[in-house]
């Protein structure tokens, strides 16, 4: 009897194959997990096949100079995507098309001369874009439009000279902590839109290493930002400097030598149009806390927003815990505090008609109750005395000699010879005594 082969199951077996082929490893790449690696592998171009369950795709350290409409669109699970150390001069509309879920873009040290407003379209969940040490020289206005997740954006070492401050708001990037604007060809800036921005924007908003020209309307902020406390000017206090009437080669190191700026006027805090209070305040977990959100805006067509360290933005329209209440004044109501809810509360209040937004921040801390020492450290030294006075007492008191305590003679198990030898070292105290029967020749039990 012979087999016969049908060509169906074969083909379909091939066409499998086939179709299972655009998830295989590149042969130069290595692929561990959800992990593919491609990097310093000398790629000009992207390779025909990449593994469609990636999360991280390493493609730096090669000699990408082009990426074609839907490089990744295979991908979709893609979070993290490092195009680092190429040569990437542009990138074409539709380059992440259908890879929605990236958080991390590294496309720092490339050569890109203009960031345009549709490289990052559909990226609302990307938190961290790095661009530093590219060629930039222009950023047009929607490049972070719709990034609505951004937290930390790098533009350092680039030949910046205009940023469009007044496109980042608290309703278009709510968690957006970090810009880098660091050693680029800023020399002027509007100011009026950098006093705008979001309180933690200007947290971590880094300017140190441009070319800012010196006058009293820059000095005002740097002034305020100093007096506040920001990292950004305290770990590069150095580096802040600027130039005399824009000649490169007089520059003055403004937060060291401020008595260059000792005919400026600085405003008071409270005439500034985004203001900060702060203030602190110390809980005892289980107890409520009422945060009030004064600022120095007044009026009834306010807003308020408060950023929470555990329950993160809250808004009187997104409220969904019955512990928290948030009032038409901005006031923040907490029922049963945690120690969880320890942190940075921040207040932002926004006058839409004026177009002005200032804020408040109260340093929360949430201390557990306190309990009786007695309970603690009292009580685990009494049972160490207690413990010490039995040990004592075994080791050193008497034992009884009296008649009564004798055991009779027949269960004995020493000799009268081993008895009158325990009698002559009365004197010493024995603990513990083993008798050597193998010495005496006793049998146990003895013989009837």
């Amino acid at each position: 009897m012979t087999s016969r082969l049908y060509p169906g199951p074969l083909l379909l077996l091939l066409l499998c194959l086939l179709h299972g082929s655009e998830g295989i490893c590149p042969p130069m790449c290595i692929c561990v997990s959800d992990t593919a690696g491609c990097s310093s592998c000398g790629l000009t171009k992207l390779p025909q096949s990449l593994p469609t369950f990636s999360v991280i795709l390493d493609l730096s350290h090669n000699y990408l100079s082009w990426l074609r409409v839907g490089s990744f669109k295979k991908m979709p699970r893609l979070e993290k995507l490092l195009l680092t150390h190429n040569e990437l001069v542009s990138l074409e509309e539709g380059v992440f098309t259908n890879v929605s879920s990236l958080r991390y873009l590294d496309l720092s040290s490339n050569k890109l001369h203009v960031v345009e407003q549709h490289y990052f379209q559909g990226l609302w969940k990307l938190e961290e874009l790095i661009l530093f040490n590219n060629k930039i020289t222009q950023l047009e206005v929607g490049m972070l439009n719709g990034l609505s997740s951004l937290k930390k954006a790098y533009f350092s070492l680039n030949q910046i000279t205009y940023f469009p401050f007044f496109s980042i708001t608290d309703h278009s990037h709510p968690f957006l902590t970090m810009l880098d604007l660091s050693s680029n060809r800023l020399s002027r800036l509007p100011w009026v839109d950098v006093k705008a921005l979001p309180m933690l924007v200007q947290r971590g908003l880094y300017l140190h290493n441009n070319s800012l020209i010196c006058d009293c309307t820059m000095y005002s902020v740097f002034w305020h930002w100093d007096l506040r406390g920001f990292e950004t000017l305290r770990d590069f206090t150095e580096e802040h400097i600027c130039t005399i009437y824009g000649n490169t080669r007089s520059f003055v190191r403004f937060l060291r030598q401020s008595r260059f700026f000792r005919n400026c006027t600085v405003e008071k805090p409270m005439s500034l149009p985004v203001t900060v209070f702060l203030s602190k305040l110390t809980v005892t977990e289980g107890e409520m806390v009422r945060l009030d959100c004064e600022t120095s805006l007044s009026g009834t067509d306010l807003s308020f927003t408060w950023l929470t360290p555990s329950k993160g933005y809250i808004t009187q329209t997104s409220i969904n815990d019955t512990l928290v209440s948030l009032f038409p004044n901005g006031t923040l109501d907490i029922q049963a505090t945690k120690v969880n809810d320890t942190g940075l509360y921040v207040c932002s209040a926004q006058d839409m008609k004026r177009a002005l937004n200032a804020t408040r921040e109260v340093n929360v801390t949430v201390v557990l109750p306190q309990t009786e020492s007695f309970n603690t450290g009292y009580t685990t030294l009494l049972a160490c005395m207690v413990s010490m006075l039995c040990i004592f007492m075994y080791l050193y008191l008497t034992p009884c000699r009296c008649s009564c305590c004798t055991q009779p003679g027949p269960h004995s198990v020493f000799s009268s010879t081993r008895r009158s030898h325990r009698r002559s070292q009365s004197s010493k105290r024995v603990a513990f005594m083993e008798p050597m029967l193998s010495e005496e020749r006793i049998e146990w039990p003895p013989k009837s």
